[in-house]
């Protein structure tokens, strides 16, 4: 993926690029869904899930950025070691802890905190600015709290029965119905949203380190391959250590449905929409990418009542209206802030350099420097 023409090119297909990727990562908990059904550890799944995409973005990265590919320093090598612990194997293994403690739904609710903890770390980080007295400021404030809410009223209010269709398709049950049940943990709410917003806390903060990293080394099939081939063995490290050493478990993640989510899940959104995430985290910032996150809720009601035999509610259609005004509200007040970073890239194309500094912040990490 390579920069528009213009900011209003950008603006457009980093817009288009999150909606694509909050839709994969939709699919990718239908998958995660069915293969539960089927049977199949979690733990297992998230390093198989490392692994296709380490097999993906590998030789990818190598064809399409030998030519002009920098020496790796020490430096990036640390950053995606880091990025791959943070927002790989801590924030997946923990979130999926705490969903075995809670609920899926419960889960799945903990996830639009990532936009304000993004937010408030962006802030300590110092990349973020807040200008409360600027109609911007207030804008995407206000934006990223109505997205928050909205996503918990989606989630918490269910309400009457509105469903458009009448499905009766449930390929979850279908699946249970064939396979041996899988051991649950017992419920233990206290401990499973501790997990949950753990996993928050390090999904949000990956999300400022990947930013360092992307403004580190511009190759971002390459930065993409090396977190996914860290997160590949701290996963199988932490999958053996604290989850299953049933040979049959690791076996049998490569047949039937459980194949099919590990490919999903590995090569399409671990690997192809982690490089679109980096992408437009270079482009427009860790913050403006997290806005995005409460989308995923509207489309997974959809397609669990499509797919899985669920029903929406009023609840969901009240959510979607408050997301999408957060959303655009939170838009708004971003493009309302993109004249600095304009006029820092009109000094540059008249070969009158900024301070180098003021470059670094503004030109690689414009505007909100600073979602899964």
């Amino acid at each position: 993926m390579g920069g528009g023409s213009g900011d209003g090119g950008d603006g457009v297909k980093t817009v288009a690029a999150m909606v694509l990727f909050q839709v994969v990562f939709a699919g990718l908990n239908i998958f995660y869904k069915l293969a539960v059904s089927d049977g199949m550890d979690l733990r297992v799944l998230i390093a198989y899930r490392y692994l296709f995409a380490t097999a993906f973005l590998a030789p990818l990265a190598y064809f399409m950025e030998r030519s002009k590919r920098t020496k790796l320093t020490w430096r990036v090598l640390v950053l995606s070691f880091m990025c791959g612990l943070i927002g790989g194997s801590l924030a997946q293994n923990l979130y999926l802890a705490g969903m075995q403690l809670t609920s899926t739904t419960f889960a799945s609710a903990t996830t639009n905190l990532v936009p304000a903890v993004t937010f408030v770390l962006a802030l300590a980080f110092r990349h973020e600015r807040l200008a409360i007295h600027h109609p911007s400021g207030q804008a995407k404030l206000a934006g990223t709290l109505l997205g928050v809410g909205g996503a918990m009223l989606l989630t918490f209010y269910k309400g009457p029965d509105i469903t458009p269709w009448n499905s009766h398709v449930s390929l979850a049950a279908a699946l249970a119905g064939t396979s041996p049940p899988h051991p649950a943990a017992a419920p233990n709410f206290a401990v499973g949203s501790l997990l949950c917003v753990s996993s928050c806390f390090f999904a949000a903060l990956w999300l400022i380190v990947q930013a360092e990293l992307t403004k580190e080394y511009r190759f971002h099939y390459t930065s993409t391959a090396l977190m996914c081939g860290m997160t590949t063995l701290q996963s199988a490290a932490l999958a053996l250590c604290f989850g299953t050493r049933d040979a049959a478990q690791w076996r049998q993640g490569l047949a039937g449905v459980r194949l099919l989510a590990v490919a999903y899940s590995g090569v399409l959104a671990s690997g192809v929409m982690l490089v679109v995430l980096a992408w437009c985290v270079r482009r427009r910032g860790p913050l403006f990418v997290s806005v995005f996150s409460p989308l995923m809720l509207l489309v997974v009601a959809v397609l669990s009542s499509l797919l899985l035999g669920e029903r929406l509610h009023l609840g969901t259609a009240l959510g979607a209206v408050v997301i999408v005004v957060g959303l655009y509200a939170v838009l708004w007040g971003k493009g309302h802030e993109k004249a600095p970073t304009d006029q820092v890239v009109a000094k540059v194309a008249a070969d009158e350099p900024p301070n180098g500094k003021e470059e670094d912040s503004r030109i690689e990490m414009p505007i909100a420097a600073n979602s899964i």
